[in-house]
């Protein structure tokens, strides 16, 4: 508003001078205020130049706040996202999704050939499928519908099992929350899990399943 007030006044001095309009005598105080007020509207052109280039910079300064801004967003983020997964590993957390169980059973002995323990599952077996779906991505494992944790035990007795000091007879089921798919493919590859367990006369079952809830561990041992 400034600018256009001195501007207005400048061209008005001006039409003035071109007109006749200001006497001889007055002319030099004219002049002076004509160089006044152009000096004056100089200065304010150079304070607002000033002014925009200081905009800018503060522009600028706005940006890459931003862009650090996004980036420490991202990696809060990805902390955020590994303690979750953590929390799944430990068995902190509830875990809901698809899934698959796999059932493991021991085999129909015939004496005629042999040994009855290697007709019997044990718990290499079930650690092997464990295994097998924990690197094909899957969040969460139960045995026999108990979870297991980043310090689960499993002990083979006989014709049972034992999962953290809790028995269970066969057959056993291992369930696993993630891709149905991608995990039944880990455990169906040719010469994997599956085959080795039926060469040592396991029957196996599979079965995918479009959700499953595990609840979190209630104590840690």
């Amino acid at each position: 508003m400034a600018g256009f007030l001195l501007s207005f006044s400048y061209s008005i001095t001006k039409d003035e001078l071109e007109n006749g309009e200001v006497s001889s005598s007055s002319g030099s105080r004219y002049g002076a205020q004509e160089e006044r007020l152009r000096k004056e509207l100089l200065d304010k052109q150079q304070e607002n130049i000033a002014l925009q280039d200081r905009l800018y910079e503060q522009q600028d300064i706005v940006r890459e706040y931003e862009k650090s801004m996004s980036s420490e967003e991202q990696a809060f983020f990805n902390l955020a996202e590994d303690a979750e997964n953590y929390r799944m590993f430990l068995g902190k957390i509830a875990v809901e999704g698809p899934g698959l169980s796999v059932q493991l059973e021991d085999g129909k002995y015939d004496p005629a050939s042999g040994n009855v323990n290697d007709y019997i599952v044990h718990e290499h077996h079930v650690f092997n499928v464990m295994n097998e779906l924990f690197i094909a991505g899957a969040s969460a494992i139960s045995i026999n519908g108990q979870r297991i944790k980043h310090n689960s035990y499993i002990v083979c007795t006989g014709p049972v099992i034992m999962v953290d000091g809790v028995q269970y007879p066969a057959p056993f089921t291992i369930t696993a929350i993630g891709d149905s798919d991608v995990l039944a493919a880990a455990l169906n590859l040719t010469g994997g899990v599956r085959d080795q367990l039926v060469n040592d006369h396991i029957v196996f079952t599979l079965e995918k399943i479009p959700n499953i809830k595990m609840n979190p561990v209630i104590a840690d041992s």
